[in-house]
């Protein structure tokens, strides 16, 4: 079910493949832009969304352009592929044609055990059914269920359709609908009162089990290497079903066989019998059954079969893909792709950063994405012919192969000869002219910057699963999962896709604390700072988000009171505070520097009193952007239409008094001179053991000491230490030049040793 929200674009350069149908479209990867032509199979009474289906499947198409667009119509339709809470869809749509009424699909039977993935979008009907619920629907939106006795299914209730406020029917129904997802639950989606009414059990109803599971009309169904399949015959009709004669076609019809030839089946029961498979080669077995039965609109049942030969594995595709390219490249994200093989069931892409594709997949081994094959990790498997690999930062190298095979559940054959190979780098920062009507140089520096980054494109709170968490903070991990990072204290979520805000435990969190906002409470209706996703981060809720609250953000000088991995509570002096993992510290500062100066002027937006500033530029400058973060801030870019400066020019903090707002003129030329040498403290001078430095605010990278005459004396690298403590025991009396390496540069002091 879409919902209806601010309306905000990934605008993902234009590029598009070649797809002939829906189905096609939907095996393309998340980003792609595609172009699909079907029947419209529901009206304005669903918002702005519209799903299209066609002879392959069917696909939902979001955008206010739809609004026109009537049940029925046959429509071309041109779109980003986006994944809304699991569901696939076409948003934005950024063009359409109405070619007029076409005729509408006939909703495909099902039972409730058949919902899921392969019919998603599609308009179905399932029968015999009941509601768990009794009494009216709610007005607006809402979900309750139905059940065929043993089984439950979501129904969704949206409200603009008529069912709003309606009773619920009781007793048996029958029941049209679109199949939706949300999340990780699908959903029958009905349409209007009309789309349920009574049951009415038919003369004659067919259905099919192969080992217990239902196998639709015209659908396939793996065998695998099993000699013999149960087949279940079902009448859920009142009259007696006659099955007259069972039929193989297909290449290898001669190598399955059946006993079921011909059978009555009473209303209300079903019968047993079995697909015999005996292969007498190697590779892949295909056959398709067809069973001739009177049920009026099933007939005949048509089921196809594949099967795998004496050696356990399928046949292995002649040859591997061709033509991998790379039609979209950004510092967030890319999206590669190459040319179909016709002998080649599916697709496995491996990726690395930084080296060439050393490894390959082995036969008989089923992966997921995620999954580590030596120096590689999975990108992608499946039948279609463009890839997405999540988790792309900027200013990197990528390494790609591309496999053919055919089969599945351990029976994979992979061709692993000259695989398809290509390699894609990241872009870095894509600030170009953005800055170039500011200057540090101008009294109206601060106001200036303001109005640049303010107004922006607004992206409600609500969407934030959509654009940040499922486009860009989601990474892949193996056996086919997903993890999410909490920004405070490190800890790596691992979940079942697709992302639930409740079933992680993980919340949005506001670094610039929603209570500092002097718009409080700016949440009901959303105002643009509540939801700007330049201060939001997935946190854990109990461990991370609600701990910090809103307190200030600094360093723990004192008693620690609760720890969760890299993050704590503890006190600054007498104060409070919650400190960060440190490679969060620069990200959290600039959040909070950007929030201050993307509104100021409205209202009294300067940084909290309890909140130092000085020790968010401290954690600034210590903790410069890296790839990771610029990465992230070019996708909220292309998101919100707005740049952190911050992240872009880390100087610009220096001409900025956040404690109030003001200009600060000397900036960064003179400033940071001048604090490495007024916060630089060097003792005892003269010194006749130790020598204690230290710069009040930063850490030291590296020292180095040098005579009067210049000779270095030692040279080292230290782990960001905010006291350098040096033996002089061993060293000659005389002036000696020690030279730190901070973040914000070097700074160079004398001291004197004197035995």
């Amino acid at each position: 079910m879409k919902y209806l929200f601010s309306s905000f674009s990934l605008l993902l350069s234009c590029f598009a493949f070649s797809q002939a149908n829906i189905g096609d479209a939907r095996n393309m990867s998340v980003g792609s832009t595609v172009t699909v032509t079907g029947v419209v199979t529901n009206g304005p009474e669903l918002g702005n969304i519209r799903y299209i289906q066609d002879a392959t499947g069917a696909i939902p198409a979001y955008g206010s352009m739809l609004s026109s667009v009537s049940l029925g119509d046959s429509i071309t339709a041109t779109g980003d592929l986006f994944d809304f809470n699991g569901l696939l869809e076409i948003s934005p749509t950024t063009n359409f044609t109405n070619h007029g009424q076409g005729t509408l699909p006939q909703p495909l039977n099902i039972p409730l055990t058949s919902a899921g993935e392969s019919l998603e979008s599609q308009l179905v009907r399932v029968d015999n059914i009941s509601f768990v619920q009794t009494g009216s629907f709610s007005s607006g939106n809402s979900t309750v269920q139905v059940t065929d006795g043993t089984n439950t299914l979501d129904v969704r209730i949206n409200g603009g359709t008529n069912l709003t406020g309606a009773a619920i029917p009781t007793g048996q129904i029958s029941m049209i609908a679109l199949m939706g997802q949300y999340g990780s639950n699908y959903q029958l989606i009905p349409r209007s009162l009309s789309d349920i009414f009574p049951y009415v059990a038919p003369d004659k109803e067919i259905n099919i089990k192969l080992d217990g599971v239902d196998v639709l009309n015209n659908t396939s169904y793996f065998i695998g290497n099993n000699a013999s399949t149960q087949l279940i015959v079902e009448n859920s009709g009142t009259q007696n079903l006659s099955v007259s004669g069972t039929t193989f076609s297909g290449i290898n019809a001669v190598d399955f066989s059946t006993n079921l030839t011909t059978a009555s089946i009473s209303g209300g029961t079903s019968d047993t019998f079995d697909i015999l498979f005996n292969p007498t080669g190697n590779g892949s077995y295909f056959a398709t059954i067809s069973i001739s039965n009177d049920d009026v609109d099933e007939n005949p049942y048509v089921i196809n079969l594949s099967a795998i030969g004496l050696n356990n594995l399928a046949t292995e595709p002649s040859n591997n893909p061709s033509n991998l390219s790379f039609p979209l490249v950004k510092t967030y994200t890319l999206v590669g792709d190459y040319d179909a093989v016709s002998s080649a069931e599916n697709y496995i892409v491996l990726w690395g950063n930084g080296n060439a594709i050393m490894d390959e997949p082995l036969d008989g081994t089923s992966y997921k994405r995620g999954d580590v094959i030596g120096n590689s990790k999975v990108a992608y498997v499946g039948s279609g012919t463009s890839f997405t690999p999540r988790g792309i930062i900027a200013n990197q190298s990528y390494y790609f192969k591309v496999f053919t095979f055919n089969g599945s559940n351990g029976y994979e054959n992979y061709n692993t000869t000259s695989p398809a190979s290509g390699s894609a780098s990241s872009l870095g920062s894509q600030m170009g002219t953005y800055y170039n009507s500011i200057s540090t140089s101008s009294p109206t520096f601060l106001s200036d910057l303001s109005a640049l980054i303010n107004p922006h494109n607004a992206i409600t709170y609500f969407s934030y699963k959509q654009t940040m968490m499922s486009q860009f903070e989601i990474k892949d991990t193996t056996n086919g999962q997903s993890y999410v990072e909490c920004v405070y204290s490190g800890e790596r979520k691992v979940f079942d896709y697709p992302f639930d805000w409740t079933a992680t435990g993980y919340s949005r969190e506001h670094t610039f604390a929603h209570s500092w906002m002097p718009s409080y409470p700016a949440n009901s209706p959303e105002l643009p700072e509540y939801n700007d996703q330049h201060n939001l981060f997935p946190a854990n809720l109990s461990n991370a988000n609600s701990p910090r609250s809103n307190l200030p953000l600094e360093n723990i000088t004192g008693n620690v009171v609760f720890s969760y991995l890299e993050g704590s509570v503890g006190y600054n002096g007498q104060q409070l505070v919650y400190e960060p993992r440190d490679s969060h510290k620069g990200n959290a500062a600039r959040a909070i520097l950007y929030m201050a100066t993307c509104y100021n002027g409205q209202q009294n937006w300067q940084i909290p009193g309890n909140q130092s500033q000085e020790s968010l530029k401290s954690w600034h400058f210590n903790d410069l952007p890296d790839n990771q973060e610029i990465a992230r801030h070019e996708y909220i870019v292309d998101l919100q239409n707005n740049r952190n400066p911050f992240i872009d020019s880390v100087n610009f903090a220096c001409y900025i008094d956040f404690s109030n707002m003001a200009y600060l003129p000397d900036g960064c030329l003179t400033s940071i001179p001048e604090y490495l040498s007024n916060n630089l403290s060097v003792f005892p001078v003269p010194s006749s053991g130790k020598v204690y430095a230290q710069i009040n605010g930063l850490t030291i990278k590296e020292y180095k000491i040098t005579n009067i005459q210049g000779k270095v004396i030692k040279k080292e690298k230290v782990n960001a230490l905010p006291l350098l403590v040096l033996n002089t025991k061993t060293m000659n009396n005389g002036v000696y030049i020690l030279e730190l390496n901070t973040s914000m540069g070097v700074v160079k002091s004398r001291f004197i040793v004197q035995k």
